[in-house]
């Protein structure tokens, strides 16, 4: 087992998911997580006992190259996941997503090289693909970029790539597709949709139902970040996780609200609904590469798996505690 692993962005939704992986399968963690004055560390505050206590943590901004490479000094490996990801807030802040997400891998990237970091793991995205030319998607579909924050993962995804046949650099590529689970933001719609209705809302207020998504659970996502770190075959190359499953965003309101016991009416709000030709219209991975590379599989696959996965998420999300740190009246960006 290596000596200890740096997770960037560790205090946000799927960075505290993976966290707790690695503590409980027995890592030395450090976890790097967004300075702010209130000395939050984001879901990490809530670390479950097991896990709270067993991590150690460094504050700092993913944009400092000097904080950076404090934080990567002394470590073996580096799980990138720092970054910024609503699509939405990208219409408003293209600036802060291309020195969050391209300036931000480019210093995780700098220090892996000067401290030479064994495995260095880049965070992509679906939304790199765009709206599918073909299902299920492969890694070899062409990359389209239909919003500033996909066009800064992009750039992220070919920075790292570059730095790998460059200098050699043992660096590769994650490419989750659609992760949900217990704390997501409330910006993302599997959220967004309990949120309302955990709230006592009967008409949830969404944008475009049509959109097909694959959506992957937390822990698998997390699952997939520890295999392919602990895999050589990974490196200087990209590779997709997903549920192998896809479902519109209409049809996951339906379960969901099966799911809580209820029904709702769903009412299209117009701020919701993003410009026509930045909308990816479906995704559906094909995740026969990461079977091969490092034997990942989706434990919640199909639609049984994700029936199961929103049950989770909705228990959660009903508990008082978990849904008064969410503002569920307003639209979320």
């Amino acid at each position: 087992m290596t000596k200890k692993i740096l997770v960037t962005g560790a205090d946000g939704f799927i960075g505290s998911h993976l966290v707790e992986m690695l503590v409980r399968d027995g890592y030395d963690v450090r976890a790097f997580v967004y300075y702010n004055s209130f000395n939050s560390w984001g879901w990490l505050d809530d670390a479950a006992p097991d896990v709270a206590g067993n991590f150690a943590v460094v504050s700092g901004d993913i944009r400092d190259p000097h904080g950076v490479d404090a934080a990567v000094e002394g470590c073996d490996k580096v799980l990138h996941l720092a970054a910024l990801i609503a699509i939405p807030f990208s219409y408003h802040a293209p600036d802060a997503y291309v020195q969050t997400n391209v300036t931000g891998t480019l210093n995780v990237l700098q220090a892996a090289r000067r401290h030479n970091v064994v495995h260095t793991v880049c965070t992509s995205t679906s939304e790199t693909y765009g709206t599918a030319q073909f299902v299920p998607i492969t890694e070899e579909h062409p990359i389209n970029a239909q919003s500033p924050y996909a066009a800064s993962k992009v750039g992220s995804d070919q920075m790292a790539l570059a730095f790998q046949r460059s200098f050699d650099m043992p660096v590769s590529v994650l490419r989750p597709f659609n992760t949900y689970g217990p704390r997501q933001s409330a910006r993302a719609v599997i959220p967004t949709i309990i949120g309302q209705i955990a709230g006592g809302a009967r008409e949830v207020k969404l944008g475009a139902l049509h959109p097909t998504r694959d959506f992957t659970f937390v822990r698998d996502t997390a699952r997939g970040f520890v295999q392919a770190m602990n895999s050589e075959n990974t490196i200087g190359d990209v590779t997709n996780i997903g549920s192998s499953f896809e479902i519109s965003i209409g049809d996951t309101v339906s379960l969901i609200a099966e799911a809580m016991g209820t029904e709702v009416e769903v009412i299209q709000d117009a701020d919701r609904i993003r410009p026509a030709a930045s909308e990816v219209e479906r995704l559906y991975a094909c995740t026969e590469k990461a079977q091969k590379l490092f034997d990942w599989s989706p434990e919640f696959s199909g639609r049984d798996g994700f029936v199961r996965g929103l049950a989770e998420t909705a228990v959660w999300f009903q508990d008082p505690a978990n849904l008064a740190r969410y503002k569920i009246d307003r639209y979320n960006i």
